[in-house]
C-alpha cells in the first residue's frame, strides 16, 4: 500500500519535469526560427506547395541576407539544377568550395554537387576532375558511379574497365557491363585489324560473363577476319546454347560462312532447323532472302506461308504478299501490291525493338540501349512477337 502512495505523490513530480522540458525545447526552437531569415521560411512554404519559382526567388534574398547559412546554398544550387538553370547552380556550389569556413564533410557535399552541376550541362572533363577529387573519401562510391557513367558517354572503355572493378561487385549485372566493355574494345580492335588485341578482349568477355552472346558474336568475327571460317561457324553456333533467341543476329554471319566453304545446302537446313525451334520474324526474313536467292520465288513462298500458319503475324504475312508478288501473275500484281501497301503501313509501328528497362523503342538492334544506358536490355525481337507472346 505504501508503494502504491509514492507512486501517486511521484506523478505530479514527473508532470513538472516534463513541463519544464517542453518548455526548453519550444523556446529552443522559437530562437532557432529567430535565427532564420523570414524569406527562408517562406521559401520552404513555397516548395511544400510546389511552387520552385517563387522558392527561388525567396531563397536568393535568404542567401543576400546571411550569406553563412550553407544548407541554403545547397537547397537553392539544387533547385537551380532541376530546373536546367545549371550555371547558376555551378556558381552558386563553385562558390561554396572556394569558401574556406566549410568542414570537410561540406566541402565533399560542395563538390558532389558542383560534379553533377557539370555532369548535367554536359561538362564532362569537368565533372570528371570533380569526382576524381571525391575518390577515397567518404563519397568515394558515389564518386565511382559517376565517373563510369562520364567514361560510358565518352566511351573511354578501358578507364570505365578501371572503375568498374573498384565499385563493390554486384553480380551477374556488374559482370554484363564489364563484359561488354571488353567487347566495345574488341570490336574496335577487329575493325583495325589488331586481332591479338581482340582476342584478348574477348577471352576476358567470357572470363567475366561465360554466357556472352556478343563475346561469342565477336570471337566467330575475328576467325572470320583471319580466313578461319569453320572456327568462326564453331562460336556462332555457340549462342544457341546461350541464349537462342540471338541467333537472328547470326544467321547472316552464318550464310556467309557456309557460303564462303560452298556449303550452302547445310546452311540453309541449319537456319530452317532454327526457325523451326526458335520462330523469329528477323529469323525468317533471313531464310526467305537465302530461299529467294538459292531456290526461288515458288520455295521462298512456300516458306512462308508455312510459317505464316505456325506463328501468324502482320509481319510474316507483310513477307508472303512480297513473296506472292514474286510468283503471282502479271494481272493480279497491282491488287496484291494495293494490299502489301496497307499491310506495310500498319508493320512499320510492330517492326520495332523495344528496350526492357525503359520501353525505348528503335528499329536497329544495340547493346546498349540510347536512352536509359543500360546494357542487352534490347532483346533481338520485334515489338510484334512480344505482343503474341502468351
Amino acid at each position: 500500500m505504501e508503494f502504491e502512495l509514492w507512486w501517486l505523490l511521484a506523478f505530479p513530480l514527473f508532470f513538472v519535469l516534463g513541463w519544464l522540458a517542453a518548455r526548453v525545447d519550444i523556446k529552443h526552437l522559437v530562437k532557432e526560427s529567430r535565427a532564420l531569415p523570414r524569406t527562408y521560411l517562406t521559401g520552404l512554404n513555397f516548395l511544400l506547395n510546389e511552387q520552385p519559382d517563387k522558392a527561388i526567388d525567396a531563397f536568393i534574398e535568404a542567401v543576400k541576407i546571411d550569406n553563412q547559412t550553407v544548407e541554403l546554398h545547397f537547397a537553392l544550387g539544387s533547385l537551380f539544377r532541376r530546373r536546367g538553370e545549371t550555371d547558376r547552380a555551378i556558381r552558386m556550389h563553385q562558390n561554396l568550395v572556394d569558401r574556406n569556413d566549410l568542414s570537410d564533410d561540406q566541402r565533399q557535399h560542395a563538390l558532389s554537387e558542383l560534379g553533377l552541376d557539370f555532369l548535367k550541362a554536359g561538362l564532362l572533363d569537368r565533372a570528371e576532375a570533380v569526382f576524381l577529387k571525391l575518390r577515397d573519401t567518404r563519397l568515394n562510391d558515389f564518386a565511382l558511379k559517376n565517373l563510369l557513367d562520364i567514361y560510358q558517354q565518352e566511351k573511354d572503355w578501358r578507364k570505365a574497365i578501371e572503375i568498374a572493378e573498384a565499385l563493390p561487385h554486384e553480380g551477374v549485372l556488374w559482370e554484363k557491363e564489364v563484359s561488354n566493355f571488353h567487347c566495345e574494345l574488341a570490336s574496335a580492335d577487329i575493325a583495325n585489324s589488331r586481332f591479338d588485341d581482340a582476342l584478348s578482349s574477348i577471352t576476358r568477355a567470357l572470363e567475366m560473363n561465360r554466357k556472352s552472346v556478343r563475346a561469342s558474336m565477336l570471337l566467330g568475327d575475328l576467325h572470320a577476319a583471319r580466313g578461319d571460317d569453320q572456327a568462326a561457324l564453331d562460336a556462332w553456333k555457340r549462342v544457341e546454347s546461350q541464349n537462342p533467341v540471338y541467333l537472328a543476329l547470326v544467321a547472316e554471319r552464318l550464310m556467309d560462312a557456309y557460303r564462303r566453304l560452298d556449303q550452302l545446302e547445310q546452311g540453309m537446313q541449319l537456319l530452317r532447323s532454327y526457325l523451326e525451334q526458335y520462330a523469329s520474324l528477323d529469323l525468317l526474313d533471313a531464310l526467305f532472302q537465302w530461299e529467294l536467292q538459292k531456290e526461288g520465288p515458288q520455295a521462298a513462298y512456300q516458306l512462308v506461308r508455312d510459317e505464316l500458319r505456325r506463328n501468324p503475324t502482320l509481319l510474316g504475312l507483310d513477307k508472303l504478299l512480297e513473296a506472292a508478288l514474286l510468283t503471282a501473275p502479271v494481272a493480279q500484281r497491282n491488287d496484291i501490291e494495293l494490299v502489301k501497301g496497307l499491310v506495310h503501313g500498319h508493320t512499320r509501328r510492330v517492326a520495332r525493338y523495344r528496350c526492357d528497362a525503359c520501353g525505348f523503342k528503335a528499329r536497329q538492334f544495340y547493346w546498349r540501349c540510347p536512352a536509359c544506358g543500360g546494357w542487352e536490355t534490347y532483346p533481338p525481337r520485334r515489338t510484334e512477337e512480344f505482343d503474341l507472346s502468351p
